[in-house]
C-alpha cells in the first residue's frame, strides 16, 4: 500500500497545526509552573472533557477493542465496559472534592490528608512510582500500538516510528504545557471521531463484506454479536462479567479509570475553573468514552473476521511483521489498508492524533510529578518557577524516551491491559475509602502499591518463561492480587498508628467545609445508578440499531432518555 500526494498532505498539516499550537500555548505555558501544568486552573468543562475522551483514545484503544472482538466477540468488551461504575463514583462522589482540595497534582493529596515524615515519603516513592514506572508502562504499550500500525500502513519499523513521532510530540507537549495538550486534543479527538465512523462506513460497504446487513449474517461473525457473555460457558461468564462487575472496577487501578479519580483525570478536574465543571467534565468523558466511540471499532473488529478469519491469514498479508509485533490487535490497522486515497490519510491521521493525545497527556502528567511532588519537594524547595518548567521539559523528553525503549519488551495491547490492571489490583477499594475512612494512613497505602507491584511483577515474569513455575489463569491472577494486596493494606491499617487528628480536622474543613461528608448521599448514589444506567442503555441502543433490533433499540432509548431527566431533577443537589 502507498500513501499518495493528498494522504501526505493531511498528515504533515496536522503535524504543523499542532506544533503552532505547542508554540502559540508556550508564551503562556512558560509563567509558572501551574500554567504549565494546569493552564492556570481556568479551563472549561467541554474542552477538559474532551481532552479526557482524547486522551483514552490511545493507539492502543482500537487495537485493544478488535483483539477482545476477535477472541470473544462483542461481549468480549466487559472486561472494560465494567469500568464505568468506576468513572460513574468519580463523577457523583468525587469530581467536586477534587476541585475544591486546590492542589497541583493528585499526590499533593498525602501532605493534605496525612501527616509527618511517612506522608512525605509516600508523596515522593508515589511520583516515582506512577510518574515514572507506571507512566513508562503506559505509554510504551501506546508506543507498541504506534509502531504496529505503522508498519502495516507505512512499511517503517517500529524504531523509525517512535523516533519521528517522539520528535514531535516532545517538542509540542515540552513547549506548551496542558494547555497545548487540551488544545491539540480538541483537534485530534474532532480528526478520530470523524475517520473511525467514515472509515467503518467504507470497509462496511466493501466488496468483500457487502453491506452491514451481510456483515451480521456472516457465519464468521453471527456468533460473536451479543453483547452478554454465553452463560451457559462458566470461563466466558467468569473472566467476562462476574470478574470486571464484582472485583475488577471498585479493586484495580488503571489510567483513566482510577476509583476515586486521579492521575491526568484527576489533572483535568484540577485545572477547571470550579466545581461544577470538573463535574461535568467527568461526567461528558465517561458518556463519550464508554457509549460514544466503541461501536465503530467494533464494526471494524467484526469485519476483519471475514477479511482475516485467523491470526495466520493476518501474518501471511503482513509478513514484515517481526514474531513479538503479531497478535489479533493489528486487525484494526490491517482494515485500515483497505481505505482509498484520501480517507486513508485522514484515519492514519486520526491514529497518529490518538497516539500523539495520549503520548503527550502521559508526558504532560508524568513531568508535573517528577517536578511537583520529587524535584521542588525534595530535592531543590527554594526551585524558581523558570527552573520548574525547565525540569518539566526535561523529564518530558526522559520519559519518552524510556518509553519508547521499553516497549520493544511488550507484544498486545491486551498484554499491556492485563499488566496495568495486575499492578493496580487491589488498591482501588483504598483510593475511595480514603477520604472518607480517617484509619487509612499512608503505611496504609505504601502497603497497597508494594505488595500489588510485586504480585504483578512475579505474574509478569513467570507469564514470560519458558516453563512457567506456576500455571494460573488470569482471572485467577487478578483475584489473588486483589485479595493478597487489600488484606495486606487493611492488616497494616490497623496496626499503624492514625493520622494526628488536626491533619484529619484540617482536611475535613478543606474539602467538606464543616458539613456531613455523607450530605446529599441519597442524590449521589440516585446520580450514580442512573448515569451508569443510562450510558449503558445508550451504549446498547446503538447496538441494537446497527443489529436492526428495533423495538429493543426504542425501550433502550426512551430509557436513556429517562435517566436524562431524572439526572436534570436531582443535578442541583450533586453539583
Amino acid at each position: 500500500m502507498t500513501l499518495t500526494t493528498i494522504d501526505y498532505i493531511i498528515i504533515v498539516g496536522f503535524f504543523i497545526i499542532s506544533l503552532l499550537i505547542g508554540v502559540w500555548a508556550s508564551k503562556s505555558a512558560g509563567k509558572n509552573s501551574s500554567e504549565f501544568f494546569l493552564s492556570g486552573r481556568n479551563m472549561p468543562w467541554w474542552l477538559l472533557g474532551v481532552s479526557m475522551v482524547a486522551t483514552t483514545f490511545a493507539a492502543d484503544t482500537p487495537g485493544l477493542v478488535t483483539e477482545l472482538v476477535r477472541k470473544n466477540g462483542v461481549s468480549g468488551n466487559w472486561v472494560w465496559w465494567a469500568m464505568l461504575l468506576t468513572g460513574m463514583l468519580t463523577v457523583f462522589f468525587y469530581a467536586k472534592l477534587w476541585r475544591k482540595s486546590g492542589i497541583t497534582t493528585d499526590l499533593e493529596f498525602y501532605e493534605l490528608r496525612y501527616s509527618g515524615k511517612t506522608a512525605s515519603f509516600l508523596r515522593g516513592f508515589r511520583a516515582i512510582y506512577l510518574g515514572v514506572i507506571f507512566n513508562i508502562i503506559t505509554m510504551a504499550g501506546v508506543c507498541l500500538a504506534g509502531a504496529k500500525i505503522a508498519n502495516i500502513l507505512l512499511g517503517i519499523s517500529q524504531g523509525e516510528m517512535l523516533l519521528y513521532s517522539s520528535i514531535i510530540v516532545v517538542i509540542y507537549s515540552s513547549l506548551g504545557g496542558l494547555k497545548g495538550v487540551l488544545l491539540t486534543d480538541f483537534v485530534q479527538f474532532l480528526i478520530a471521531m470523524v475517520g473511525s465512523v467514515w472509515a467503518t462506513v467504507y470497509i462496511v460497504n466493501l466488496p468483500e463484506i457487502n453491506g452491514l446487513s451481510n456483515l451480521l449474517s456472516h457465519p464468521n461473525v453471527s456468533s460473536k454479536l451479543a453483547m452478554l457473555p454465553d452463560f451457559s460457558n462458566t470461563e466466558a461468564l467468569i473472566t467476562l462479567f462476574i470478574i470486571p462487575f464484582a472485583v475488577q472496577w471498585w479493586s484495580t487501578w488503571y489510567p483513566g479509570a482510577e476509583p476515586g479519580g486521579g492521575g491526568y483525570i484527576a489533572q483535568r478536574m484540577l485545572a477547571a475553573k470550579d466545581e461544577k465543571n470538573a463535574t461535568w467534565a467527568t461526567l461528558f468523558f465517561n458518556f463519550a468514552h464508554y457509549a460514544l466511540r466503541p461501536w465503530p471499532w467494533i464494526i471494524v473488529g467484526l469485519a476483519s473476521l471475514i477479511i482475516f478469519p485467523s491470526l495466520e491469514s493476518m501474518n501471511q498479508a503482513f509478513p514484515s511483521l517481526t514474531t513479538e509485533m503479531q497478535g489479533h490487535d493489528v486487525g484494526y490497522a490491517a482494515m485500515m489498508t483497505y481505505l482509498p486515497a484520501g480517507l486513508l490519510g485522514i484515519v492514519l491521521t486520526s491514529l497518529i492524533a490518538a497516539f500523539m493525545s495520549t503520548i503527550s497527556t502521559q508526558l504532560n502528567w508524568g513531568s508535573s510529578y517528577l517536578v511537583n511532588d520529587f524535584y521542588s519537594r525534595f530535592i531543590n524547595k527554594d526551585a524558581s518557577e523558570k527552573q520548574k518548567v525547565i525540569i518539566g521539559r526535561i523529564s518530558t523528553v526522559l520519559l519518552m524516551l524510556f518509553a519508547a525503549l521499553f516497549s520493544f519488551y511488550l507484544q498486545s495491547a491486551k498484554d499491556v491491559f492485563d499488566l496495568l490492571l495486575q499492578i493496580g489490583a487491589g488498591t482501588g477499594l483504598l483510593f475511595i475509602l480514603r477520604w472518607f475512612w480517617s484509619r487509612i494512613n499512608p503505611y496504609s497505602e505504601i502497603a497497597a502499591m508494594a505488595i500489588s507491584f510485586f504480585i504483578a511483577v512475579f505474574f509478569f515474569i513467570n507469564g514470560k518463561m519458558e516453563t512457567p513455575m506456576i500455571e494460573i489463569a488470569g482471572y485467577w491472577q487478578l483475584i489473588i492480587g486483589v485479595l493478597i494486596t487489600t488484606i495486606g493494606w487493611v492488616l497494616v491499617t490497623f496496626l499503624t498508628s492514625p493520622t494526628d487528628q488536626n491533619t484529619i480536622n484540617n482536611f475535613n474543613q478543606l474539602i467538606f467545609e464543616g458539613e456531613d461528608k455523607f450530605k446529599n448521599i441519597g442524590a449521589k448514589i440516585v446520580g450514580f445508578t442512573t448515569g451508569t444506567i443510562g450510558v449503558y442503555s445508550f451504549l446498547f441502543a446503538t447496538g441494537n440499531w446497527i443489529y436492526g433490533k428495533t423495538l429493543i433499540a426504542i425501550i433502550l432509548s426512551v430509557l436513556t432518555l429517562g435517566c436524562i431527566i431524572v439526572l436534570r431533577k436531582i443535578w442541583k443537589h450533586i453539583s
